[in-house]
């Protein structure tokens, strides 16, 4: 096991990986791992703009990660419960820029209504994304999470890019979630 250890560190190098956890985040982790990328950026990012937008989008991504986590477990007497599972966040600077890599579970019943945000949020140009913003914003309405929906459209605006995710069944009543990022340089 442990001559494996320099293989992983070997190959987390040459992928340029800055960040990767798995694990249960709790505000404070969070407050923890946005402090240590933003110090990496420092070192590593010359353009203040791009560190910004990566920042807020890790930001938003590790906020999503924590709210929107859970797994639906179905008990013999029928009951269905919700536990807090584990999530994954990757970083990576690439050529072109950066890739954030969140992933986390949710439950089956959900994912529609999310495939169909993403994909809308996909197809709005720049401008339509303001909008949708703006009205989002000012409509007062929240999710069943308490938030105003806004994450998406936030990730989306900042990044400039399309939204890559999948999703991939698990059980009858789970699902679990990937979202990959690309922040340009």
């Amino acid at each position: 096991m442990l001559d494996r250890i320099f293989d992983l560190y070997d190959d987390l190098e040459k992928q340029r990986i800055m960040l990767s956890f798995k694990g249960e985040l709790s505000p404070e982790l969070i407050s923890a791992l946005l402090n240590l990328i933003e110090h990496k950026l420092e070192l590593g990012e010359t353009d203040h703009r791009v560190r910004k937008r990566v920042f807020n989008v890790v930001m938003e991504c590790l906020q999503n990660l924590y709210h929107h986590r859970s797994m639906t477990r179905v008990d013999a007497d029928g009951a269905t419960n919700r536990e807090e599972p584990q999530g994954v966040v990757m970083i990576a600077h690439a050529e072109s820029g950066y890739s954030v890599l969140t992933g986390n579970f949710m439950a089956k019943p959900e994912v529609q209504a999310l495939k169909s945000h993403l994909d809308h949020v996909n197809g709005c140009d720049p401008e339509e994304l303001r909008n949708l913003y703006k009205n989002k914003l000012g409509n007062g309405q929240f999710t069943a999470s308490g938030g105003g929906g806004l994450g998406i459209i936030d990730i989306a605006r900042k990044s400039g890019k399309k939204l890559e995710y999948g999703f991939v069944p698990l059980d009858n009543d789970n699902t679990f979630f990937s979202l990959n990022v690309n922040v340009g340089s």
